[in-house]
């Protein structure tokens, strides 16, 4: 399979994946990936990719219950 940004050669490894978003930075490394050799682009898999939008759609909902916390002087 080639990368689909290059057409370089794809090899099995792990990188990051980064995202801020909703007042919140999330970075998970060691993410299973196919990586372009040329550009090091990465194409996640598709269990990884439903793992990672699972841990987003909690951290959201989590740091909208976060927001309702009232502060008091």
């Amino acid at each position: 399979m080639n990368c689909p940004v290059c057409q370089g050669q794809l090899r099995s490894g792990k990188t990051s994946y980064t995202i801020s978003r909703n007042g919140y930075h999330l970075i998970i490394d060691d993410v299973p990936a196919l990586i372009c050799e040329q550009c090091h682009e990465p194409l996640f898999t598709e269990d990884a990719v439903r793992l990672v939008q699972q841990m987003i759609r909690g951290l959201d909902a989590r740091r909208q219950e976060l927001s309702l916390i009232p502060v008091a002087i």
